[in-house]
C-alpha cells in the first residue's frame, strides 16, 4: 500500500468535500503552492487514489425510484463461477452495488430501479442468464433516514 503523507490526506479530505474546487482554492487551503498541489493530486488520480470526480444527483426529483437490496446465493461454489457471476451482474445497470460477503449468502447487491415491476423484471432478466444463482432475497427499501454518505478520509487517517 502506498505511503500517503498529511498533505496527500488534506488534499483528499478536501476533494472528497468538493470536488469543484479550484486548484488555487485547494493549494490556499492546504498551505502549499498550486504548483504542486496541482502535482500532487495528479499523483494521486494517477495512482488510483482518487478514481473519479462526479454530481450527487437527488433521483427523487426526477422521478420514481425503487431501490431494493437483495440477498444472492450461488448454485456452485467454484472460483470460476464466482468470477462468471460478477462479470454478468456488472452488465445491468440496474445493480448499482455488489458486494462479496461472508455470511448465510454470497452476494448484497443494491437494485435502482423505476418501480416493483422494473425490478422484478430484472431479476427475471438476471435467473435467466448465465449468473448461476441458486436462490435470492429481495428487501424493498421503505425510507432511508440516513443517505449514502461517505467518511471523511482525514478523520478515518486521524482516527476519529
Amino acid at each position: 500500500m502506498a505511503r500517503l503523507d498529511q498533505l496527500d490526506i488534506k488534499i483528499l479530505s478536501a476533494l472528497q468535500k468538493n470536488g469543484r474546487i479550484t486548484n488555487s482554492a485547494l493549494a490556499e487551503l492546504i498551505n502549499l503552492s498550486p504548483s504542486p498541489c496541482l502535482q500532487r493530486t495528479k499523483r494521486l488520480e494517477a495512482e488510483g487514489f482518487i478514481t473519479g470526480y462526479g454530481a450527487e444527483i437527488d433521483l427523487s426529483r426526477i422521478g420514481d425510484t425503487l431501490l431494493v437490496f437483495t440477498e444472492v446465493t450461488l448454485k456452485d461454489h467454484r472460483v470460476e463461477k464466482f468470477e462468471q457471476f460478477e462479470k454478468v451482474i456488472s452488465t445491468f445497470p440496474e445493480v448499482i452495488e455488489c458486494h462479496l460477503i461472508s455470511g448465510g449468502y454470497d452476494y448484497l447487491l443494491k437494485f435502482l430501479c423505476r418501480s416493483v415491476a422494473d425490478y422484478q423484471t430484472t431479476i427475471e432478466r438476471i435467473l435467466e442468464s448465465s449468473a448461476g444463482i441458486a436462490k435470492y432475497f429481495s428487501y424493498v427499501v421503505i425510507k432511508s433516514p440516513i443517505t449514502p454518505r461517505r467518511r471523511d478520509v482525514g478523520d478515518f487517517f486521524s482516527g476519529k
